[in-house]
């Protein structure tokens, strides 16, 4: 080989290698501003969030900065989707989130929105919210048939019945959505995430997992803040021999048999159910004992003055047996109202008599006497015995003309002259029985003079 020829390779090697070291050279300056943050910005993708500037606001356009000389306009129905009251608060220089659309439009345009940045931000804080666990405050805003709803920034969460924390869920009544959840909207709610499902626009939340109450700490707060007479609305939970239990926003109270109605009830099972809901009046409350009483049938009208306003003492009344005690035997009067009144073993008879099965039984339908009306307790007083009482003759002959309407006539007759006969012997045999009381009385007196002189003549003997 020449010394030329030796020359010439030698050249072209070290052409060759300050090409590739060029290449190189500017394959790496190229990746370099590849990644670059002006080179980002001059090629926005699809779906990315960038922090923009407004650069200009017209009547149907924003022109927002993205830097590096990049432009791009929120127009259309995005800039449509902006509300009122937060557009009125744009202005330029202002710096706000965007979401990228379109990098390039068939006008070549940028096209942003500033709603999906927010939107999309919000369910970037919903995700990190899921992973950390941590609640956060938020409002009621609403509600649907299965839940409340709460926002968090710009998409609204869902929080179902059963995430409801204790004390909403015992606060609850009513039978439909509105009864229910109604009273909710505007409360302030702690919550946490726990669900996320973007692509099904889905952020399910939890009232209860984010709550710290327990039974007894709701029962505190609900005895703190009730008052005697006080109205509320209930479910029941359990019912008794003696009553019902009542939940009124976290705590039981009990509604006395007594207290369920104004009628007569022997089993609560009668007229209540577990779950029903009812209206309560707050009558009784022990603090220390943790005990609330109340009352349904003081919120319902009492018939017992309209039921008693025709009866009187003294009366004469039909009446059906219904029960026996001990102490003497319960009767169902015939007259409206279904009123009940007891007749006192002292009264079923002028003999002793040891227990009322004696006298009576159960469906007898009896004449009875009046003895008592007593309208704060509600009791009436029978008799059985007094019946034909004479004590009683001058009011019964009376009641009986009253009957017959035994009345002049305007022809000077009397009406009713056909039982007049029965009327003057009652009269008579009243009379007389008068007659025998008062002599009985003055006996009675004449004993209780004579025995104590025998007694205080026998002791000086």
């Amino acid at each position: 080989m020449s010394d030329n020829d030796a020359i010439s390779k030698q050249e072209k090697s070290q052409e060759s290698n300050q090409e590739n070291e060029t290449e190189q050279t500017m394959e790496s300056l190229m990746g370099e501003y590849l990644n670059s943050e002006d080179f980002s910005f001059q090629m926005p993708v699809a779906g990315e969030i960038r922090d923009g500037i407004i650069a200009s606001i017209s009547g149907s356009q924003i022109l927002v900065s993205v830097g590096a000389k990049s432009e791009g306009l929120i127009v259309g129905k995005e800039f449509e989707a902006i509300p009122e009251d937060l557009l009125a608060t744009f202005e330029v220089g202002k710096a706000i989130p965007v979401f990228v659309v379109n990098p390039h439009d068939q006008e070549g345009n940028l096209i942003l929105s500033f709603v999906r940045a927010v939107e999309e931000q919000s369910w970037i804080d919903a995700e990190a919210a899921l992973a950390s666990g941590e609640s956060f405050e938020s409002t009621v805003v609403g509600y649907n048939k299965g839940g409340l709803l709460v926002p968090l920034s710009t998409i609204r969460g869902f929080i179902p019945a059963s995430q409801l924390s204790l004390s909403r869920r015992l606060a609850m009544t009513g039978d439909t959505p509105e009864a229910k959840y109604k009273s909710f909207v505007g409360d302030p709610v702690t919550v946490c995430v726990i669900e996320v499902d973007r692509e099904r626009h889905r952020l399910i939340l939890s009232e209860r997992a984010a709550s710290t109450e327990t039974r007894d700490m709701i029962r505190d707060k609900v005895l703190e803040d009730l008052t005697e007479g006080e109205v509320r609305k209930g479910r029941v939970t359990s019912l008794a021999d003696f009553g019902a239990f009542v939940n009124i926003g976290g705590a039981d109270g009990l509604v006395h048999m007594s207290e369920i109605s104004w009628d007569r009830v022997v089993n609560p099972t009668e007229v209540l159910k577990v779950g029903q809901e009812v209206k309560v009046k707050i009558i009784s409350i022990d603090r220390e004992k943790r005990r609330i009483g109340l009352s349904m049938r003081q919120l319902l009208d009492d018939p017992w003055s309209e039921q008693v306003k025709t009866l009187k003492v003294g009366q004469l009344v039909e009446g059906e047996i219904t029960r026996l005690t001990s102490f003497g035997a319960f009767a169902r009067l015939n007259l409206p109202g279904d009123l009940e009144g007891l007749i006192h073993i002292s009264e079923l008879s002028d003999r002793r008599v040891d227990h009322p099965k004696e006298v009576v039984k159960v469906g007898d339908v009896v004449t009875l006497r009046i003895l008592k009306i007593e309208d704060e307790d509600h009791r009436i007083g029978l008799s059985m015995r007094r019946v034909d009482s004479p004590a009683y003759a001058d009011a019964d002959w009376k009641t009986l003309a009253a009957d017959f309407d035994l009345t002049p006539s305007s022809e000077g007759e009397t009406i009713g002259a056909i039982v007049g006969e029965e009327i003057a012997e009652a009269a008579e045999v009243a009379e007389v029985a008068e007659e025998a009381a008062e002599a009985v009385e003055a006996v009675e007196e004449t004993v209780e003079t004579v025995e104590p002189k025998a007694d205080e003549e026998a002791k000086q003997d």
